[in-house]
């Protein structure tokens, strides 16, 4: 249940950024939906083989390198959802910064509340 209201969460987000942002455009709500549903599925299986094939870059550049890799999973959802279009490089790089901000900011909403009672 809560995978599923985290792709939701970022659907809502993927909507937001791509009324803000110029360069980004999504089709419609279900669009929205797959796209958060394909970077889900990008972040699990490409980025772990990216970045292991990157480390030296990214070690060199002290992690920024990730920025890189989050555009290209930005740019690869792009290619494989129809109603999902990016402009360009830079803009796939800002739209990922963006969202990992706007996912972060949204999941702090579903965490828990673990504190101990005494």
């Amino acid at each position: 249940m809560k995978t599923f209201l985290k792709i939701l969460l970022t659907a809502l987000a993927v909507i937001v950024l791509a009324n803000i942002l110029p360069g980004v455009a999504v089709s419609g709500y279900v669009s929205a939906i797959i796209v958060a549903a394909v970077i889900a599925l990008l972040n699990m299986i490409v980025r772990p083989l990216l970045i292991f094939f990157t480390l030296p870059a990214t070690i060199v550049t002290f992690g920024l390198f990730i920025f890189v890799i989050n555009a290209i999973i930005i740019i690869l959802a792009d290619k494989l959802v129809t109603g999902f279009t990016v402009s360009g490089f830079w803009t796939a790089l800002f739209f990922s910064i963006l969202l990992s901000i706007f996912r972060s900011a949204l999941f702090s909403l579903l965490k828990e509340d673990k504190r101990i009672n005494n």
